[in-house]
């Protein structure tokens, strides 16, 4: 059985492609359940500085696979069941320290929104769509939308998506906010994104996403004990050390 998402390494970036084009990507249960494995192994792998998501076929995800669900006989116990799995690698992802970077082609729908805004910066091609359709068929946001959705696009354009039937095309999205930039290869693209990480201060990099990703759910307090320690412990970094030195080497005497 072809595998749902492929997963290769480059290095020290890892790739995951959702792998179910005929179905435009649509996530059913086993593909759920690697997600979430896959998830947590790329997370958890020390040697693991970035991760690229991307699709093959014409669409990168059209969300849950309602056709499956609605033909298999099973109940709503088991849907909640796979959401739950489906999230614990958002999760992953979100809290992690690892910066994702998603290139995105075709049609984005439903719980598709919210794997791609598992992502932290998202390159997508200019013939890019996205449509929410969870409510055309009676169902409710899930895959993180309801959280990840309003956090990137402000909370009335989120409804705007979800209570309306309403498609929004690449330079929406770009001037919304729900994408990073347009770009006509998002595969090459994202790759350079990801290089670029890989090639800097890949840690700091990491936990910036970090700060930024968590702090959008903790009180501010909170928030600024974690940047205290975490800029702390970036200081004696292996990383930091030789840039600092550089920095100040080429700062003017005059304005130290």
């Amino acid at each position: 059985m072809t595998d749902s998402i492929l997963y290769t390494r480059e290095g020290a970036l890892a790739r995951l492609t959702f792998n179910r084009p005929a179905v435009l990507n649509a996530m059913d249960f086993e593909m759920g359940a690697r997600w979430r494995d896959l998830a947590r192994e790329v997370t958890r792998d020390p040697e693991v500085g970035a991760v690229l998501i991307d699709a093959n076929g014409p669409a990168f995800c059209a969300g849950g696979d309602v056709v499956q669900m609605g033909t298999s006989g099973a109940a709503g116990s088991e849907v909640t069941a796979a959401a739950h799995v489906i999230h614990e690698g958002i999760r992953a992802f979100v809290t992690s320290s690892t910066p994702v970077v998603a290139a995105v082609q075709g049609a984005v729908a439903g719980g598709g929104l919210g794997l791609m805004l598992t992502a932290d910066y998202i390159v997508a091609s200019r013939a890019s769509r996205f449509v929410s359709r969870y409510a055309n068929i009676g169902l409710t946001p899930d895959l993180g939308v309801s959280t990840l959705l309003p956090a990137a696009i402000g909370q009335r354009r989120a409804l705007a998506l979800l209570l309306q039937d309403r498609t929004i095309d690449a330079e929406t999205a770009l001037d919304w906010g729900l994408v990073s930039e347009l770009a006509n290869d998002p595969a090459a693209r994202a790759a350079e994104v990801a290089r670029f990480w890989l090639d800097g201060a890949t840690e700091a990099f990491g936990q910036a996403k970090r700060l930024v990703r968590v702090g959008a759910h903790r009180p501010f307090t909170e928030n600024l004990d974690d940047e205290a320690r975490t800029i702390g412990d970036s200081f004696d970094t292996p990383e930091a050390t030789p840039r600092i030195a550089a920095f100040a080497a080429r700062t003017p005497k005059e304005t130290r």
